[in-house]
């Protein structure tokens, strides 16, 4: 009988991993008022056989704050919500990290508290429209183009996050860098068109990136510090650009520098978006020294197939853990995955339906 790679423990940076799955970030929407609530523990704690959890996206500050009841980790309620999370999860051996998501210019204003701001690196309109409980779809609006002031501020934003993170008991943090948030919004030419330190050239848009990275490992400690990356995503108006390959380069390398535990590469083209190209993973995987994470239109074999070749070290799913909550156990068991529809309708609503309501396998 084969033996799975997957299933063995794996250390990453100072966390010990039962196995080798992740589930991967997904954005949910049931933090009524930006605060984490029993139903969030419910869903976590019942897909805990991860051996990570990575949360979805957090904001680090109420600037952050982009779809609709998105959690923060800000205030004292936040920090209260995500204990009662992060005890659940671990009272069943499971570990769990959290996402720190600030969605730079992909917000708006109705969304957000009256007080805080649309903050990007420069004054760029991202195309489309995002949904506000109180007058539905809204188009984009013009972000502030942030100032120095603003950046070291919102630097010290992610490090008080950060902090506030370990004080709910999670294990360590995970940078956004993807999907066309703020730090990716500054390593791109498209959004950032600075012409201060930190934009123009490759070394000029990783700079922030790099600052936030390396602030956080500090405040935290590295080997609880990871980073989201989406090189050739295009989520959240993010289009291609020559210097790709150059950027995440010099970027993956900087990062390997830090020392930090993680890189968590993400590639959407099993949902139709263009192919994360195979070049791009390996030269990650080869200037990078600590674990490696891919995620995207994985299966069990697939899954396999990738830590056998030495291409990833874990492997994260997401929309299987959606419907499949014993994920894990599913995979263990050769059990068949559920033919519970995954209802879209349902991805980001208030309550349970289509959120803690889906069944665990019956043998």
């Amino acid at each position: 009988m084969k033996t799975y790679e997957l299933f063995t423990p794996k250390k990453v940076g100072s966390i010990a991993l039962k196995n080798r799955i992740v589930m991967a970030p997904m954005t949910r929407c049931r933090a009524i008022g930006n605060i984490p609530n029993e139903l969030m523990a419910k869903y976590y704690n019942q897909r805990s056989s991860a051996g990570l959890i990575i949360t979805e996206g957090t904001s680090p500050s109420p600037n952050g704050l982009g779809y609709a009841r998105i959690p923060g980790i800000f205030n004292a309620l936040q920090v209260e919500g995500w204990e009662k999370i992060t005890k659940a999860v671990h009272k069943n051996g499971g570990k769990i990290i959290v996402q720190l998501m600030h969605s730079g210019r992909i917000s708006h204003p109705l969304n957000m508290p009256k007080d805080a701001h649309i903050q990007a690196p420069s004054q760029v309109k991202a195309a489309g429209q995002m949904w506000t409980d109180s007058k539905g779809l809204q188009d984009f609006v013009v972000p502030n183009e942030m100032t120095f002031q603003d950046i070291l501020h919102a630097k010290t934003e992610y490090i008080s996050a950060a902090e506030n993170a370990l004080f709910a008991g999670f294990d360590g943090v995970e940078l956004h860098s993807a999907n066309g948030y703020l730090l990716e919004e500054f390593l791109s030419p498209v959004s950032n068109i600075r012409t201060d330190n930190y934009g123009g050239s490759i070394e000029n848009r990783c700079r922030f990136v790099i600052e936030v990275a390396s602030a956080v490992a500090q405040a935290i400690g590295k080997e609880k510090a990871g980073i989201r990356l989406s090189p050739y995503g295009v989520a959240s108006d993010m289009p291609h650009y020559p210097e790709i390959d150059a950027t995440y380069d010099y970027l993956s390398k900087e990062l390997n520098k830090l020392d930090i535990a993680y890189i968590h590469l993400v590639d959407h083209s099993a949902m139709g978006a263009p192919a994360v190209p195979l070049e791009i993973k390996t030269l990650i995987r080869h200037n990078f020294k600590n674990t490696l994470i891919l995620c995207g239109g994985y299966d069990k074999e697939s899954a396999e197939e990738a830590i056998e070749s030495g291409l990833t070290d874990l492997v994260a799913f997401a929309r299987p853990f959606i419907n499949n909550p014993d994920l894990v156990e599913r995979f263990e068991n050769n059990w068949p995955l559920s033919q519970e529809d995954l209802n879209m309708d349902l991805f980001y609503t208030a309550d349970e339906k289509g959120y803690t309501d889906y069944p665990v396998h019956k043998s």
